[in-house]
Formats: C-alpha cells, structure tokens, sequence
C-alpha cells in the first residue's frame, strides 16, 4: 500500500512559478510509474507529466512541454512538479498518483492518488 501527500500548492501571479512535491509511503520500486494529474472546475481529470521510477523516461502534455518538470529523488521517496510560467489556464487541482507497473498516461492506469493541492494562477 502506497500513500501519497501533496504540497507547494497556492496562488501565483501569471509568469510566476510554483513547485509541487508528493512523498510516498513505503517502498517505491523501479516498476512503478508516477504522475501529476490536474482537474479544473468543470473538465476532466488530465494527464500533466508521468515518470518512471526506474528509467526516469518522463512524459509531458503538449500545454506544459517547455515549462513544466517532473522529477523524483529516490532517497526521499519523492515526486516533483516544477511549474514556470504558469498561465491562468493551469489553474486546477493537482493530483500525484502512483502505479506499482507503468501503463500509461489515463487516470485508469493509476491505483494510488493523493488528496490533492489547489493551484490557482491570478492574470
């Protein structure tokens, strides 16, 4: 069992930059995938940036390549998402979640989520 706490949520001006991080409970293998899901009022649950614990192989969504970093510190059993530049658009909230294999970038392909951390972008 895996449990996963998000934090670094907040309200940032458009331009400005934040930096979430999710730790985990127990141990992490080098199987397992991780990513950051984000869910604005009204929109589905969408796919931000994953990575694979093992290779560190990450994947981003077209509306944050260039801006947004995903990361992991094995010591630290940690995720990482490093925002710049954020737009009003990325307001939402943010989700880690964790699967013991990696299979993809769709919610389903998940079996562990955190609670959650809001990230609001003021224009």
């Amino acid at each position: 069992q895996v449990q996963l706490v998000e934090s670094g949520g907040g309200l940032v001006q458009a331009g400005g930059s934040l930096t979430l991080s999710c730790a985990a409970s127990g141990r992490i293998f080098s199987s397992y995938g991780m990513a950051w899901f984000r869910q604005a009022p009204g929109k589905e649950r969408e796919v931000v940036a994953s990575i694979r614990w093992g290779t560190r192989r990450t994947y981003y969504a077209d509306s944050v390549k260039g801006r947004f970093t995903i990361s992991r510190d094995n010591a630290k059993n940690t995720v990482y998402l490093q925002m710049n530049s954020l737009k009003p658009e990325d307001t939402a909230v943010y989700y880690c979640a964790a699967s013991q294999y990696f299979s993809g970038n769709v919610a389903s392909a998940y079996n562990y989520w955190g609670q959650g951390t809001q990230v609001t972008v003021s224009s």
